[in-house]
This record gives C-alpha cells, sequence and structure tokens, in this order.
C-alpha cells in the first residue's frame, strides 16, 4: 500500500498569535472547506483549545457526495508552531496533516504537509490516480482562496 503527500505552503499577512488561533480552532475548518464537501462539525468545541489527545468527530461528503463519518485525534501540539491531526475514523487508511506555521518579515509562512494512504490496495491506488489527486488539490485551492479573503491578500501566495 503506496503512501502519497501532499505540501502546499501560503503566505499570509498575519502574526503567529493570530494565525495559530485561526488553523487550531476546528470550528474554522468549515469556513476553509468547500461547501460541496458538507462539512459538519459534531463535537463541541466552543472556544476550546487543542491538545494532543483532543477528539473531533465531524460528517464530510469527500467524494461523489457520499457522507463519511471522520474523526480526528490530535496527536502533537507545539504551539504556536504547529500541530498535527491523525484520522482515527475516517475514509481513509491513513491521513496525517502537519500544520506549520513560520515567522517571516512580511508575515506568516502557512505549511500544510499531509501524509495518507486509500484503502482498497490496487482500486484505491486507481481511484487515488482518477479522483483523489486531484480533490485534495482541489480543497486546498478553494482553502488559498478563502484564507485570501479572509486575512485580506490577493494573489495565489504560493
Amino acid at each position: 500500500m503506496p503512501t502519497f503527500y501532499y505540501t502546499t505552503e501560503q503566505l499570509l499577512p498575519t502574526d503567529l498569535d493570530k494565525s495559530w488561533d485561526f488553523f487550531s480552532s476546528a470550528e474554522n475548518l468549515a469556513l476553509i472547506t468547500p461547501p460541496a464537501m458538507d462539512f459538519k462539525i459534531l463535537t463541541a468545541l466552543i472556544g476550546q483549545e487543542i491538545y494532543e489527545g483532543m477528539l473531533i468527530n465531524y460528517t464530510v461528503k469527500p467524494l461523489w457526495g457520499v457522507k463519511f463519518h471522520w474523526e480526528t485525534e490530535i496527536c502533537k501540539v507545539n504551539k504556536p508552531l504547529f500541530f498535527t491531526d491523525r484520522q482515527s475514523k475516517g475514509p481513509y487508511k491513513l491521513w496525517e496533516h502537519t500544520h506549520t506555521f513560520i515567522k517571516k518579515d512580511n508575515g506568516i509562512l502557512i505549511k500544510d504537509e499531509v501524509k495518507y494512504q486509500l484503502p482498497f490496495g490496487i482500486i484505491g491506488n486507481i481511484i487515488h490516480s482518477l479522483f483523489v489527486r486531484k480533490k485534495i488539490e482541489d480543497i486546498f485551492t478553494y482553502r488559498k482562496k478563502v484564507l485570501n479573503q479572509l486575512f485580506g491578500t490577493h494573489g495565489n501566495n504560493d
């Protein structure tokens, strides 16, 4: 079963505290997820700061409108520099997403690194080639667009 990787970066004109506050709040995930994915948080999180071992449950429709229950565990936290979440239940065999925040002269470089595997062996590999890789790219493209609007920037900031 191959492991796939997806990495993207975006420079936002903000500071470490504001970037941490925004990205470490699971409540904001719905804002930066494409509406077609129908992302809904099931866990009561209001104002709760993330911590190692925290479980967050939600539903999402990643492909073809099929709804999945997804549970994420926050497995590493180094405030305000990075955190990692890992799928504990959901559509992937493995999904691990590290969010890193790097201070630059003109803002914060947001770096996303995703390591993932699909189930179903060779069929999963074919589905990855045909649909999943592009879907992940589209999700992060949408996310960049929304973040540019929210943080008052223009362009892709790749």
